[in-house]
């Protein structure tokens, strides 16, 4: 049962069908993107929208680990250590002094603990040992802990992370009017990273609700990955959301398509079950998923 929170978030909906810039100036295309909705206590959080699985990784605060610079969340790292994906495969060799990281987000790798790093030199998120990261106390005393969770949902398909991507979905906004350098629909998709492999984001949110549709791991190519019948507040077991290309004054809020957000779960190699989002776009039916 729902619990509402007394509050509103502004949240992605589908344009009309056809798409297109919005009549009507600025303000009819901002409706037309957005629209209040109140969010609610759910099972992966407090602050929940969409589905009690669509939630913020913590009520009060971002995404981040926050450093004692309110206006900067990169931690100083040491460089020279291992880049390892969810699996705990090294992928690259760590060369960046300074890195965000994702709040709650820990696992252990090779007996010693990891965090889960935003952006590395692989051109990727991935796990850092938090012995490398400077002011390891006091990350230690912030990052805290949270998991996604899938207990009694019922399995629907089985499918695996494609070894391709499509590159004009790749530069398409997921959130409307967007000015940032990401947002991207291809922070969803398994792109090719410096180490040459392709991999893919498994998000906790779906972006474009003011979640921040914040990764909390990241996994190869061909591996397998479990649907689960997540609840939605449309009944659907998914959600979809609009994308964004330019419009005539280069902003983008010219809707162009849709991406479509699957609830289910990876095994990673090291036995682990990681649950989480992943978009319909990087995935292909499979088969043999544990």
């Amino acid at each position: 049962m729902k619990n509402p929170l007394h509050v509103l978030s502004s949240v992605a909906v589908l344009a009309s069908a056809c798409g297109g810039e919005a009549p009507g100036g600025d303000g009819a295309a901002e409706s037309l993107a957005t629209k209040a909705q109140a969010a609610y206590a759910g099972v992966n959080g407090g602050y929940c929208l969409a589905s009690p699985y669509n939630c913020k990784l913590r009520v009060d605060g971002g995404n981040r680990v926050e450093t004692n610079d309110p206006a900067d969340d990169n931690w100083g790292l040491t460089t020279g250590v291992p880049i390892r994906d969810g699996d705990g495969t090294v992928v690259g060799t760590n060369t960046r002094t300074s890195a965000a990281f994702n709040h709650g987000q820990t696992r252990v790798f090779a007996g010693e603990t990891h965090a889960f790093a935003v952006s590395t030199s692989n051109s990727s998120a991935g796990w850092l040992p938090v012995s490398s990261i400077l002011g390891r106390t006091s990350f230690e005393n912030k990052v805290g802990h949270v998991s996604a969770l899938g207990s009694g949902l019922a399995k629907l398909g089985c499918y695996a992370v494609r070894n391709t991507h499509d590159p004009v979905l790749e530069l398409k906004k997921v959130v409307y009017d967007s000015d940032a350098t990401h947002e991207r629909a291809g922070d969803y998709l398994p792109l090719v990273r410096a180490n040459g492999q392709r991999s893919v984001n498994l998000a906790f949110n779906v972006p474009g609700f003011a979640l921040g549709g914040p990764a909390v791991d990241h996994f190869p190519a061909g591996t397998k990955f479990q649907r689960l019948d997540v609840p939605t507040d449309t009944g659907v077991p998914s959600i979809d959301i609009p994308l964004w290309v330019q419009d005539s004054v280069g902003r983008y809020r010219k809707q162009s398509g849709t991406m479509k957000f699957l609830y289910g779960y990876v095994i990673a190699a090291t036995g682990t079950k990681r649950n989480g989002w992943m978009a319909y776009d990087a995935l292909a039916v499979s088969s043999g998923c544990p």
